[in-house]
């Protein structure tokens, strides 16, 4: 027998979602818990799972639209039934929403309270790992600072580490990786974030970007986070965010990854430290990272494994010009 399903109330106060993306398709088999769709809430984006199971007989909801709470998503039913579609006209009550486009600018008020909700609500689903780890950035300091002699675009550790990440990423393509169902799907364009402030605008396809087409679409991306000219692409795409707190005079601390993401990269200050070389001590620049990790989509040995190419990489900057 054929069965609607609806969206459902998320929380108390949400009387709509929209439909970000279909997760089944038409004769697909889903069980009882089976993630269907990602809907987007004005509170939080997450998955919505399948209140029965069945076969799909009909999408309802395309992506891009916003329907109300209740509305008909999709038609389950037996693998041979013939749904007669007449019966369930009307019931669907969607709202257009155009998909999201370069045009669409994100209004700074909707970051400032929809940010905290998605974090906690990533703090309280998604089962993380941390891993740090402390790199000898001397070399690389000292890179930045006669690549930046001749830069029309200053050149940071932040374009480092997003270019040390995508290579890693070559070697370790699970770490790009989005749970789904139950399985992990693969980004075929990874895309990296960055934190500024309650944003982390996205460098999408990193894996195609030299360094010095990373350095110029951060500065681009900063410009028009500046000038509030920031879109919906902008903040979509990421298979991970890099936060960098070292500025501000932070050692180290533990990121909360973005929903929808594997993992986020906290790093530190720079500091001046004192090692021992052989038989004397010399001063070298040392960085913390830890990063946080989604332990659906990948397991501590991937990581880790993944975490130390990066920390090598940036040790030896010279492989990432």
């Amino acid at each position: 027998m054929a069965k609607e399903v609806k969206l459902p109330k998320f929380g108390t106060d949400t009387q709509e979602g929209t439909v970000l993306k279909c997760l089944v398709k038409i004769g697909d088999k889903v069980e009882k818990g089976d993630m269907l769709f990602e809907i987007e809430t004005d509170k939080v984006t997450l998955e919505m799972e399948s209140p029965d199971e069945g076969f799909v007989k009909a999408v309802i909801a395309e992506d891009g639209q916003t329907v109300d709470v209740g509305a008909t998503l999709m038609i389950l039913g037996g693998e041979n039934e013939e749904i007669d579609m007449n019966t369930f006209v009307g019931k669907s009550a969607h709202k257009t929403k155009p998909a999201c486009s370069a045009e669409s600018q994100v209004s700074s008020d909707d970051i400032a309270r929809i940010t905290p909700e998605k974090m906690l609500w990533s703090k309280q689903k998604i089962p993380c790992f941390y891993l740090s780890i402390t790199v000898d950035i001397t070399e690389l300091e000292a890179c930045l600072q006669k690549l930046n002699e001749t830069s029309d675009v200053e050149i940071t550790v932040d374009d480092f580490i997003i270019k040390a990440l995508a290579l890693g990423f070559e070697k370790w393509p699970i770490m790009t990786g989005r749970f789904e169902g139950d399985s992990v799907k693969l980004a075929d364009s990874p895309g990296i974030g960055f934190s500024i402030s309650d944003i982390a605008p996205v460098i999408k396809a990193v894996n195609k970007k030299n360094l010095v087409q990373i350095v110029h679409t951060r500065a681009a991306l900063i410009a028009r986070a500046e000038a509030g000219k920031l879109t919906d692409d902008d903040l979509t795409g990421g298979c991970m965010t890099v936060s960098n707190l070292g500025l501000l005079g932070i050692d180290s601390f533990i990121p909360i990854v973005f929903p929808g993401q594997c993992s986020i990269l906290g790093v530190g200050r720079i500091t001046d430290t004192c090692v021992w070389d052989r038989d004397k001590t010399i001063v070298r620049k040392l960085m913390k990272m830890t990063i946080a990790v989604d332990h659906k989509t990948a397991n501590g040995a991937e990581a880790a494994q993944f975490f130390s190419l990066v920390a090598k990489l940036l040790e030896e900057p010279e492989k990432l010009i």
